[in-house]
């Protein structure tokens, strides 16, 4: 069996690129990304459903095919709509039999950024406008309202799947020569962009806070606003380095983690409750 260890394919020799027909296969599994969603791994189940056609074409070794599985299998979470980007770049890493180590950090950092991208795309612009076309035509009892909208919806959805599963691929074959002359450069880079990414979200997610105040005469104290004013955002900070240490140094899995989180949770609510 491949070992979970393992950074490098034993056969590293490029494969032959992907046919259209297996591309486009991909990018109808792409449609099935969130199925098997869960709150330890996200969206990987999918992902590796979507790409799997590809993997079994690049690694003709059952080794090599088991540890690209396996780390296809990590945590993963961006937008459904533009996932085929990635599929792409990370297809085209595989196919050249790139390092399992550069894999993983361009499939972190490419998938981050999609999700604010994405949602400004989608929900924020283009369901907008085919809701507001379809909407005004279904207010004047006209049965094409609807149907315009899930047209117009759908179109610009499935022309953006398959736009971006070739123009990535295409991409990444080309760009794969520099990758692989500086991998340890672009490998640091890249995980440097997910640290970001990851710091990024505990500031504009994180919304934990303590709602302890402390009686002072007629000015109490609330201790969150002093906290802000010094570090603002601490205490999600605190938290999410917690998990890290938990994670790396106590071997706790995720599903642990959000159970202690849960606790710590009602722990933090209940006792004090008649001071909050």
């Amino acid at each position: 069996m491949a070992s979970n260890l393992a950074n490098t394919y034993k056969n590293t020799t490029p494969a032959q690129p992907l046919d259209k027909k297996t591309l486009n296969k991909m990018v109808w599994r792409s449609l099935f990304l969130q199925m098997s969603f869960n709150f330890e791994r996200m969206q990987a189940a999918g992902w590796l459903y979507g790409i799997l056609p590809g993997l079994e074409k690049i690694h003709t070794d059952k080794e090599d095919l088991a540890l690209s599985m396996g780390h296809n299998l990590d945590f993963f979470n961006t937008h459904p709509f533009l996932v085929t980007f990635v599929m792409g770049i990370v297809l085209s890493l595989e196919q050249q039999k790139a390092d399992v180590t550069t894999i993983r950090a361009v499939r972190v950092a490419a998938m981050g950024p999609l999700g604010g991208i994405g949602d400004a795309i989608f929900w924020l612009t283009l369901v907008p406008i085919a809701a507001g076309i379809g909407a005004n035509l279904s207010l004047e009892g006209n049965i094409l309202g609807p149907i315009l909208f899930l047209v117009l919806f759908n179109a610009v959805q499935f022309g953006v799947r398959y736009g971006l599963m070739y123009w990535s691929y295409d991409l990444g074959s080309k760009a794969i020569e520099a990758l692989t002359k500086n991998a340890k450069e672009f490998t640091h880079a890249a995980s440097l962009l997910g640290i970001f990414v990851v710091g990024a979200l505990i500031s504009n997610m994180g919304g934990t806070t303590i709602a302890l105040t402390i009686p002072n005469g007629d000015a109490p104290i609330v201790l969150q606003t002093v906290l802000d004013s010094i570090f603002p955002k601490l205490i999600p900070l605190a938290l999410t380095m917690l998990m890290y240490w938990l994670i790396a140094k106590k071997n706790f899995t995720v599903i642990k983690c959000i159970l202690l989180l849960l606790v710590l949770g009602i722990l933090g609510a209940v006792p004090f409750i008649g001071l909050f």
